[in-house]
């Protein structure tokens, strides 16, 4: 059995979801495969709450930020749904850190404010700062398993099909596209195929596509109870400390109480997309207990909740989008790509239709070793 179509999206995440989305509303026929049911935790997009935000050291993340947000509110009108949570996002660590961040978001007109550590204390009771501490109001969460369906349903509204329970067995050039052969046996041909499989990759591509190393690690997540529930609102944060901390309101993940979701950027176990354990290390526990008995008084220092999820590396830690052939590769990992969803959507369709090209540093020539966005 055979079909043909535009466009075939390898994954159904967050950037397959927006590249679907994307193409269908510039008319294209567009069939999302994606090998898990709907709502899966396999990969890395589950879930309540990511951090959405403007601050970045690198003036092109910070720019593309605000296209990002723009097409988020496309999605939330289309949808008829509410994704954002717009509580603030704040950056403090290194004086270093915070002033690059303050630099990027006054060079890009963004509304921000710079305080002292006690006067953010007065702000916000039960969270400590050191250093400068750097406030844009243009920050919050995205709710990333919301916006999966909201992409797919407003996609297939457009006429989009997506199949879910449908694994890909083998991609390969065929004459001036390419056939997709599936489990079971089935072929499907495509003039293009999007590869949006964030830790399945590379696997996906190999010998399609000449990919820089990418690595898989597995990155566990907290949920904390704050002590006071019903206190001020917290911004999503940034500490650039040791492994990089991260905290943000939990969402749905977080319970009734709205669980502070708390992690780690670096440092979690090797792993592959087949291989993840799913198990909690007693190490990254205790690191994240200690970090909220010091910084976060504000919480309860036992866990209610816990979980792992995917983070997939670029060695530059900036996003991988090409195109070779028929094959476009779409990889916004290194652990900062969410936010960007509905953006990286465009762009990919942009690459599809041959509109226009991503930024250079997005492209596979560029991608060398060193760490670059923030």
């Amino acid at each position: 059995m055979t079909q043909s179509s535009d466009v075939v999206v390898v994954g159904g995440g967050l950037m397959g979801a927006a590249t679907a989305w994307a193409a269908a509303r510039r008319g294209l026929s567009v069939l999302l495969l994606e090998q898990y049911e709907a709502g899966h935790g396999h990969g890395s997009s589950h879930g309540s709450a990511r951090i959405v935000r403007r601050g970045y050291e690198d003036p092109l993340y910070t720019r593309l930020t605000g296209r990002a947000f723009e097409l988020w509110r496309e999605l939330e009108l289309q949808a008829e749904v509410s994704l954002l949570r717009m509580l603030g996002s704040v950056d403090f660590g290194t004086r270093a850190y915070a002033e690059s961040v303050a630099e990027q978001l006054a060079a890009a007109g963004v509304p921000h404010e710079r305080l002292a550590p006690d006067e953010a204390e007065r702000r916000w009771p039960g969270m400590r700062f050191e250093g400068p501490v750097v406030y844009h109001p243009q920050g919050g969460t995205v709710d990333a398993g919301a916006a999966v369906t909201a992409f797919l349903e407003t996609a297939v509204l457009l006429g989009a099909a997506v199949r879910h329970g449908t694994a890909v067995r083998e991609l390969a050039s065929a004459g001036e596209g390419a056939r997709v052969l599936l489990d079971g046996g089935e072929t499907v041909l495509a003039r293009q195929v999007v590869v949006a499989g964030g830790a399945w990759t590379a696997q996906l591509l190999d010998g399609l596509v000449p990919l820089p190393p990418l690595t898989v690690t597995e990155q566990d997540i907290f949920h904390f109870p704050r002590l006071d529930p019903n206190g001020p609102a917290w911004p999503s944060v940034l500490h650039e400390k040791g492994p990089g901390i991260y905290h943000l309101a939990g969402g749905r993940d977080g319970g009734q109480g709205d669980d502070r979701k708390i992690g780690e950027h670096y440092g979690g176990p090797r792993t592959t997309a087949a291989g993840r354990g799913g198990v909690i290390t007693p190490e990254s526990r205790a690191r994240l207990t200690e970090y909220v008995r010091e910084w976060l008084p504000g919480l309860d220092p036992t866990p209610r909740s816990e979980a792992s999820c995917l983070f997939t590396f670029t060695p530059s830690e900036d996003f991988l989008l090409d195109r070779v052939g028929p094959f476009v590769v779409c990889s916004p990992c290194s652990g900062h790509g969410a936010k960007f969803a509905p953006l990286i959507g465009e762009l990919t369709a942009d690459l599809v239709t041959g509109a226009a090209e991503p930024p250079e540093s997005f492209r596979l020539t560029a991608h060398t070793s060193g760490s670059r966005p923030r």
